[in-house]
């Protein structure tokens, strides 16, 4: 059989046995070989862990397609400087993951635009990054899923759903208010996953405003029960990046606007329209 015909074999058991990063390879790696010449078991592990690294590449692409998490965020993008009530230390060990290897839960409180999504995004892309299957939803998206699945006769395998993350995280729960039957369904999300799974959930309400959000306060004190048990709760007071943003342009902006240095006095010609009798 000659070298050709040994090598179009080869190639096929390869795409046979679906490797097919070890399949593009092959020619490369033998044109190495007969260069340096690496022993056989160097030979083989270098051929095997391009298979490898290639299979771990589409199973992280997979996880992220899954997520639906938003446009990727990192805990190093994260400033702390304008939130310096936040301990760094307890972002520090929830970035070691250890939370959901013990199936328990982070609640992220605070006002809008203080960094809350941005963290439990960024934990969860740490996540699927170390190799857990991660989801990331609204508390509205949530609800409404849920109440087309009861409405479909499809509740059990939308609640396996629910249940099959490694890390649920849940957003933006208080912007709207969640009526009986809603705040039902997110309790029974809650207690699925209580000690199966871990939750990150946002919020804009503290603790004890939750009784502002659902109708229920008995169905809100049990979701409460079962998120708090074990749970690591941060709460962020600072101001608003978005509003500092805002704050920002317009004082950048106001020396051009005015004619004046920033921090100077609108001249009395421009300020309103008044006219003179």
């Amino acid at each position: 059989m000659s070298a050709d015909t040994l090598y179009q074999q080869l190639r096929g058991h390869l795409h046979y046995l679906k490797l097919t990063a070890v399949a593009d390879a092959l020619a490369p790696a033998l044109e190495h070989a007969e260069r340096e010449h690496p022993g056989y078991t160097a030979f083989l592990h270098g051929l095997l862990k391009t298979e490898v690294d290639a299979t771990e590449q589409r199973r992280l692409q997979g996880r992220l397609r899954f997520s639906k998490l938003p446009a990727r965020k990192t805990l190093e993008q994260f400033d702390h400087d304008a939130q310096p009530a936040l301990d760094r230390r307890m972002i520090d060990e929830l970035a070691t993951l250890r939370f959901i290897a013990e199936k328990a839960n982070v609640l992220l409180i605070g006002p809008p635009g203080v960094g809350k999504t941005h963290l439990a995004v960024a934990l969860g892309h740490q996540a699927i990054e170390a190799g857990y299957r991660v989801y990331y939803t609204t508390a509205a998206d949530l609800v409404a899923r849920t109440s087309r699945a009861a409405i479909e006769g499809r509740w059990q395998t939308t609640m396996r759903f629910w249940n099959g993350p490694q890390l649920l995280i849940v957003d933006e729960l208080g912007y709207l208010p969640m009526p009986g039957q809603d705040a039902s369904h997110l309790f029974q999300v809650i207690s699925r996953r209580y000690e199966h799974g871990s939750i990150i959930l946002t919020t804009n309400r503290g603790i004890a405003d939750w009784g502002h959000i659902f109708e229920d306060t008995t169905v809100a004190a049990a979701i409460l029960d079962r998120l708090l048990h074990h749970a690591t709760v941060l709460s962020i007071t600072g101001d608003s990046y978005r509003m500092r943003r805002h704050r920002d342009a317009i004082a950048a902006l106001r020396p051009a606007i005015t004619g004046r240095p920033e921090g100077g006095e609108f001249p009395s010609s421009q300020v309103g329209n008044s006219r003179r009798p």
